[in-house]
């Protein structure tokens, strides 16, 4: 059995802590009341009356405009209520997730910054990540004074969870509270193994928490579901997701936490209020909406199609070198090699910045992260941004490699 004990795992004076109590939570906008409790302007925003966009036709998101100068719901209920629909697949578990198993955040950096809020004293406790990995978790945790252990994936292409070396380390290292995975991985786009995260979660000695980030699970194989329902059976897992990717709307600022409700219940206690505004709610709304998830299956779909595409075609192009992570994700990771075709930092640094500066396409530079040495991290686009990428990363390796 794990030794997980919220009430000694948690900072105490989270456990403590009174929730700030908003004009909303005394009193509900049911449409009928006269607000005079929360010192809005009663006049409403600068905007025409002209310039609303609401609509109740389901054809679009319904944001009304001229409503802006109300409060948002603070509880956001049936938000909370569509993801749990999304994500209750019974692939892990009969049972349903609810509301109260749902934290909102401004994104998932806010997750993230608020578990080490929640459970990480400064200067005494520390994190466990597993490089490469995303980079908020170590900045997160600078942010907050809170210690890094770094316990590296297993090599490429794999990229799994080096399960004996976690266990040892969470044995073995003081005050390590929160383990952050990243499932599928970013750089690496991998799916990790559930019964990889099944032997961190039933540690027989740690006292803390598993986070798996599933920002690019709308990607993943089906063979890899999300675990979001998984949180059910586990009082010490959190499960964090964004709409940024796989419903493309990184525009909006929304990620969701799945976890048991007590430790809902302790994030939800330490949030701003207010926290979600009425727009991104709206927004939200509508694409977990059966027309709204139709919308962005068949974007998945489209994407993954164009994924296919660039590994068939950069397997042709001389100076790219092996796939180094795995498919579950909207982006490849590839090796540039240089003229000995051998991955190369340099080589690889090069043609990013010629892509960039010469021929207008982006993509990221990943060499220096851990066991990533002449890489590139490419997001597949659109037929026609994947087509001039294809182009433009063939003309430039041969610049490159021709001047080395």
């Amino acid at each position: 059995m794990a030794a997980f004990n919220l009430q000694t795992c948690a900072r105490p004076n989270i456990l403590t802590l009174q929730p700030y109590v908003c004009a909303r939570d005394d009193y509900k906008d049911d449409g009928t009341n006269t607000l005079l409790d929360a010192n809005e302007n009663a006049y409403g925003p600068p905007i025409a009356t002209s310039a609303t966009i609401t609509t109740s036709s389901g054809e679009h998101p319904e944001i009304d405009l001229l409503g802006l100068h109300r409060y948002p719901d603070p509880h956001q209920i049936e938000l909370k209520q569509l993801l749990c629909n999304l994500r209750t697949t019974h692939q892990h578990t009969p049972k349903l997730l609810t509301p109260e198993n749902v934290s909102l955040g401004v994104g998932s950096d806010e997750s993230i910054d608020a578990m080490l809020r929640c459970f990480c004293r400064p200067g005494v406790d520390r994190i466990l990540v597993c490089p490469p990995t995303y980079g908020m978790y170590s900045v997160s945790a600078q942010i907050n004074d809170v210690g890094l252990v770094k316990v590296p994936l297993l090599p490429a292409p794999g990229f799994q969870i080096d399960v004996p070396a976690v266990l040892s380390a969470l044995s073995s290292e003081p005050n390590i509270k929160l383990v952050y995975l990243t499932s599928p991985g970013n750089p690496t786009g991998s799916s990790l193994s559930k019964e990889d995260i099944r032997q961190i979660l039933t540690h027989p000695t740690w006292n803390g928490v598993v986070i798996v980030d599933e920002a690019y699970a709308d990607f993943a194989s089906p063979s890899s579901p999300s675990l979001a329902e998984w949180t059910t059976e586990w009082p010490n897992l959190v499960v964090m997701q964004t709409l940024s990717k796989g419903f493309g709307l990184a525009g909006i600022r929304l990620g969701a936490i799945f976890t048991a409700p007590e430790i809902a219940k302790l994030l939800n206690s330490l949030q701003a209020p207010y926290n979600i505004p009425s727009p991104t709610a709206a927004l939200a709304t509508y694409a977990l909406s059966p027309k709204g998830l139709a919308i962005m299956r068949q974007n998945v779909e489209n994407l993954l199609k164009q994924r296919q595409r660039m590994i068939d075609a950069m397997a042709k192009i001389p100076g790219v070198g092996r796939l180094r992570g795995g498919l579950d994700s909207n982006f490849l990771l590839y090796e540039m090699l240089n003229k000995n075709d051998e991955p190369d930092n340099k080589t690889a640094l090069a043609v990013y910045e010629k892509l960039a500066e010469q021929k207008g396409v982006v993509v990221r530079f990943r060499g220096k992260e851990h066991g990533c040495l002449g890489c590139l991290r490419i997001t597949v686009g659109t037929e026609e941004e994947t087509g001039k990428f294809l182009q433009a990363v063939e003309k430039t390796l041969a610049e490159v490699r021709g001047a080395e």
